[in-house]
Protein backbone atom coordinates (compact mmCIF):
# COMPACT_ATOMS: atom_id res chain seq x y z
CA UNK A 1 0.00 0.00 0.00
CA UNK A 2 1.05 3.27 -0.99
CA UNK A 3 1.59 6.22 1.38
CA UNK A 4 -0.38 9.40 1.57
CA UNK A 5 2.85 11.45 0.60
CA UNK A 6 4.19 8.76 -2.12
CA UNK A 7 6.84 10.36 -4.12
CA UNK A 8 6.20 13.77 -2.86
CA UNK A 9 9.30 16.12 -2.28
CA UNK A 10 9.58 17.38 0.89
CA UNK A 11 11.43 20.13 2.49
CA UNK A 12 11.66 20.54 6.64
CA UNK A 13 13.76 23.10 7.92
CA UNK A 14 15.47 22.60 11.57
CA UNK A 15 14.75 19.08 10.54
CA UNK A 16 18.10 18.05 12.41
CA UNK A 17 16.31 17.37 15.60
CA UNK A 18 12.79 17.43 18.15
CA UNK A 19 9.55 17.87 15.74
CA UNK A 20 11.64 18.78 12.95
CA UNK A 21 13.41 15.69 13.21
CA UNK A 22 9.82 13.55 13.55
CA UNK A 23 8.58 15.01 11.25
CA UNK A 24 11.12 13.92 8.48
CA UNK A 25 10.89 10.47 9.51
CA UNK A 26 7.04 10.37 9.42
CA UNK A 27 6.87 12.21 5.85
CA UNK A 28 9.30 9.34 4.62
CA UNK A 29 6.97 6.30 5.97
CA UNK A 30 4.32 7.92 3.75
CA UNK A 31 6.68 8.12 0.78
CA UNK A 32 7.92 11.48 0.66
CA UNK A 33 11.49 12.09 -0.76
CA UNK A 34 13.13 14.72 2.11
CA UNK A 35 15.06 16.87 2.11
CA UNK A 36 16.19 17.47 5.80
CA UNK A 37 17.65 21.18 6.03
CA UNK A 38 19.25 22.16 9.00
CA UNK A 39 22.15 25.17 10.06
CA UNK A 40 23.81 22.20 11.52
CA UNK A 41 25.14 19.92 8.47
CA UNK A 42 26.04 16.69 11.15
CA UNK A 43 22.34 16.80 12.73
CA UNK A 44 20.55 16.73 9.05
CA UNK A 45 23.23 13.96 7.73
CA UNK A 46 22.23 11.75 11.02
CA UNK A 47 18.16 11.76 10.42
CA UNK A 48 18.72 11.61 5.92
CA UNK A 49 20.96 8.57 6.85
CA UNK A 50 17.88 7.17 9.46
CA UNK A 51 15.48 7.69 7.12
CA UNK A 52 17.88 6.36 3.98
CA UNK A 53 17.85 3.00 6.79
CA UNK A 54 15.02 2.63 6.87
CA UNK A 55 14.34 2.30 3.06
CA UNK A 56 13.29 5.68 2.91
CA UNK A 57 14.83 8.60 0.17
CA UNK A 58 16.57 11.45 2.08
CA UNK A 59 19.48 14.10 1.51
CA UNK A 60 20.62 16.29 4.31
CA UNK A 61 20.95 20.24 3.15
CA UNK A 62 23.10 22.75 5.17
CA UNK A 63 21.11 26.06 5.20
CA UNK A 64 20.47 28.82 7.49
CA UNK A 65 16.87 30.02 7.38
CA UNK A 66 17.94 33.61 8.02
CA UNK A 67 20.17 33.97 4.54
CA UNK A 68 17.59 34.01 1.34
CA UNK A 69 20.96 33.18 -0.89
CA UNK A 70 21.52 30.26 1.31
CA UNK A 71 17.55 29.62 0.98
CA UNK A 72 16.96 29.72 -2.33
CA UNK A 73 20.45 27.27 -2.99
CA UNK A 74 19.27 24.88 -0.72
CA UNK A 75 15.83 24.60 -2.25
CA UNK A 76 17.86 24.56 -6.24
CA UNK A 77 19.68 21.51 -4.44
CA UNK A 78 16.71 19.57 -2.93
CA UNK A 79 15.01 20.10 -6.43
CA UNK A 80 18.15 19.13 -8.61
CA UNK A 81 18.50 15.71 -6.67
CA UNK A 82 15.41 14.85 -5.70
CA UNK A 83 12.64 16.66 -8.08
CA UNK A 84 10.21 19.22 -8.07
CA UNK A 85 9.19 20.21 -4.65
CA UNK A 86 5.78 19.93 -3.69
CA UNK A 87 5.72 20.64 -0.15
CA UNK A 88 7.51 22.85 2.16
CA UNK A 89 7.63 22.63 6.51
CA UNK A 90 9.31 25.82 8.00
CA UNK A 91 10.23 24.60 11.23
CA UNK A 92 13.56 26.01 12.20
CA UNK A 93 13.31 28.07 15.36
CA UNK A 94 14.02 29.80 18.74
CA UNK A 95 13.52 30.19 21.84
CA UNK A 96 14.25 32.23 25.03
CA UNK A 97 12.30 32.65 28.43
CA UNK A 98 13.52 35.90 29.77
CA UNK A 99 11.72 38.95 31.58
CA UNK A 100 10.78 41.53 29.04
CA UNK A 101 13.33 44.19 30.38
CA UNK A 102 16.38 41.19 29.64
CA UNK A 103 15.73 40.52 25.96
CA UNK A 104 18.28 42.62 24.56
CA UNK A 105 17.88 43.91 20.97
CA UNK A 106 20.14 40.93 19.96
CA UNK A 107 17.75 38.15 21.05
CA UNK A 108 15.08 39.84 19.93
CA UNK A 109 16.24 40.63 16.53
CA UNK A 110 17.54 36.40 16.41
CA UNK A 111 14.17 35.81 17.41
CA UNK A 112 12.14 37.05 14.84
CA UNK A 113 14.74 36.61 11.98
CA UNK A 114 14.76 32.81 12.46
CA UNK A 115 11.64 32.21 13.39
CA UNK A 116 9.67 34.54 11.54
CA UNK A 117 12.02 36.21 8.45
CA UNK A 118 12.86 32.14 8.22
CA UNK A 119 9.49 31.49 7.38
CA UNK A 120 8.88 33.94 5.09
CA UNK A 121 11.97 33.43 3.39
CA UNK A 122 11.35 29.72 2.96
CA UNK A 123 7.79 30.58 1.87
CA UNK A 124 9.19 32.43 -1.09
CA UNK A 125 11.47 29.93 -1.99
CA UNK A 126 8.45 27.02 -1.65
CA UNK A 127 5.86 29.45 -3.55
CA UNK A 128 8.59 30.44 -6.78
CA UNK A 129 8.95 26.85 -7.26
CA UNK A 130 5.18 25.29 -7.20
CA UNK A 131 3.68 28.10 -9.09
CA UNK A 132 4.55 26.83 -12.23
CA UNK A 133 2.83 23.84 -10.86
CA UNK A 134 -0.13 24.92 -10.19
CA UNK A 135 0.10 22.79 -6.46
CA UNK A 136 2.26 22.79 -3.94
CA UNK A 137 1.82 22.83 0.28
CA UNK A 138 3.45 24.82 3.19
CA UNK A 139 3.35 24.09 6.33
CA UNK A 140 4.51 26.72 9.33
CA UNK A 141 5.08 25.85 12.74
CA UNK A 142 3.48 28.56 14.63
CA UNK A 143 3.17 27.49 18.74
CA UNK A 144 0.65 27.90 21.10
CA UNK A 145 2.48 31.38 21.91
CA UNK A 146 0.89 32.39 18.63
CA UNK A 147 -2.54 31.89 19.86
CA UNK A 148 -1.84 33.46 23.75
CA UNK A 149 0.77 35.74 25.19
CA UNK A 150 2.89 34.68 27.62
CA UNK A 151 5.08 36.70 30.22
CA UNK A 152 9.06 36.44 29.53
CA UNK A 153 8.23 35.09 25.93
CA UNK A 154 7.53 38.52 24.31
CA UNK A 155 10.25 37.58 21.32
CA UNK A 156 8.85 34.28 20.95
CA UNK A 157 5.36 35.51 21.13
CA UNK A 158 5.40 38.14 18.31
CA UNK A 159 7.63 36.16 16.03
CA UNK A 160 4.89 33.00 16.92
CA UNK A 161 1.87 35.41 16.01
CA UNK A 162 3.34 36.30 13.07
CA UNK A 163 3.79 33.15 11.60
CA UNK A 164 -0.05 33.11 11.98
CA UNK A 165 -0.56 36.26 9.75
CA UNK A 166 1.69 35.45 7.25
CA UNK A 167 -0.07 31.85 7.09
CA UNK A 168 -3.13 33.54 6.74
CA UNK A 169 -2.08 36.27 4.41
CA UNK A 170 0.07 33.66 1.88
CA UNK A 171 -3.39 31.05 1.54
CA UNK A 172 -5.79 33.99 0.57
CA UNK A 173 -2.81 35.14 -1.94
CA UNK A 174 -2.31 31.72 -3.71
CA UNK A 175 -5.44 29.20 -3.18
CA UNK A 176 -6.13 30.26 -6.69
CA UNK A 177 -3.01 28.86 -7.43
CA UNK A 178 -3.42 25.64 -6.02
CA UNK A 179 -1.17 26.37 -3.33
CA UNK A 180 -2.19 25.47 0.20
CA UNK A 181 -1.03 27.34 3.55
CA UNK A 182 -1.41 26.03 6.83
CA UNK A 183 0.12 26.81 10.34
CA UNK A 184 0.43 24.01 13.44
CA UNK A 185 0.80 25.33 16.79
CA UNK A 186 2.09 22.62 18.96
CA UNK A 187 1.63 22.85 22.69
CA UNK A 188 4.30 21.96 25.05
CA UNK A 189 6.95 18.80 23.39
CA UNK A 190 9.35 17.92 25.29
CA UNK A 191 12.32 18.40 23.30
CA UNK A 192 15.76 19.10 22.62
CA UNK A 193 15.15 23.00 22.66
CA UNK A 194 13.26 22.75 25.94
CA UNK A 195 15.89 21.32 27.44
CA UNK A 196 18.06 24.06 26.91
CA UNK A 197 15.21 26.61 28.74
CA UNK A 198 13.72 24.08 31.86
CA UNK A 199 16.16 25.92 34.23
CA UNK A 200 14.87 29.64 32.28
CA UNK A 201 11.17 28.27 33.04
CA UNK A 202 11.78 27.14 36.50
CA UNK A 203 13.44 30.30 37.86
CA UNK A 204 10.33 32.12 36.29
CA UNK A 205 8.12 29.93 38.11
CA UNK A 206 9.74 29.41 41.18
CA UNK A 207 10.17 25.53 40.59
CA UNK A 208 12.89 23.09 40.63
CA UNK A 209 13.36 21.82 36.78
CA UNK A 210 12.53 18.78 37.63
CA UNK A 211 9.04 20.30 38.32
CA UNK A 212 8.40 22.07 35.11
CA UNK A 213 7.11 19.69 33.20
CA UNK A 214 4.55 17.75 35.41
CA UNK A 215 3.67 21.53 36.32
CA UNK A 216 3.00 21.77 32.71
CA UNK A 217 1.12 18.53 32.54
CA UNK A 218 -1.21 19.87 35.45
CA UNK A 219 -2.45 22.98 33.57
CA UNK A 220 -3.29 20.90 30.54
CA UNK A 221 -6.70 19.71 29.96
CA UNK A 222 -5.21 15.99 28.44
CA UNK A 223 -2.98 15.62 31.97
CA UNK A 224 -0.09 15.06 30.03
CA UNK A 225 2.36 17.26 27.58
CA UNK A 226 2.51 16.83 23.63
CA UNK A 227 4.81 13.79 21.58
CA UNK A 228 6.77 15.17 18.51
CA UNK A 229 5.09 12.24 16.78
CA UNK A 230 1.36 14.00 17.71
CA UNK A 231 2.61 17.06 15.79
CA UNK A 232 4.04 14.74 13.16
CA UNK A 233 0.79 13.37 12.72
CA UNK A 234 -1.25 16.13 11.77
CA UNK A 235 1.76 17.59 9.31
CA UNK A 236 1.26 14.64 7.54
CA UNK A 237 -2.72 15.43 7.28
CA UNK A 238 -1.87 18.98 6.15
CA UNK A 239 0.13 17.83 3.85
CA UNK A 240 -1.62 15.32 2.14
CA UNK A 241 -4.71 15.13 -0.46
CA UNK A 242 -7.00 14.49 3.15
CA UNK A 243 -6.19 18.23 3.53
CA UNK A 244 -7.39 19.36 0.09
CA UNK A 245 -10.19 22.02 0.97
CA UNK A 246 -7.78 23.09 4.33
CA UNK A 247 -5.77 26.55 3.83
CA UNK A 248 -5.18 29.16 6.18
CA UNK A 249 -5.90 26.86 9.31
CA UNK A 250 -3.62 26.82 12.11
CA UNK A 251 -4.31 23.77 14.07
CA UNK A 252 -3.28 24.01 17.91
CA UNK A 253 -1.65 20.23 18.43
CA UNK A 254 -2.07 21.26 22.67
CA UNK A 255 -4.09 18.83 24.63
CA UNK A 256 -7.09 21.78 24.72
CA UNK A 257 -4.37 23.83 26.65
CA UNK A 258 -5.74 26.84 23.69
CA UNK A 259 -8.65 26.32 21.85
CA UNK A 260 -8.65 29.17 19.84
Amino acid sequence: MSGKLENRVAVVTGGGRGIGATICGRFAEEGALVGVMDIQDEAAQQVAEEIRGSGGQAIAVACDVTDQGDVEQAADQVEQKLGPLAIWVNNAGVSYILPFLECTERIWDQTLEVNLKGAFLGCQAAIRRMLPRNRGVIINMSSQSGRVGNSHYAAYCASKFGVIGLTQSLAVEFAGEGIRVNAICPGVVRTPMWDTQIEDYARKRDLQPGEVMPYFASKIPMGRIGKAEEVARVAVFLASDDADYITGQAINVSGGAVMH
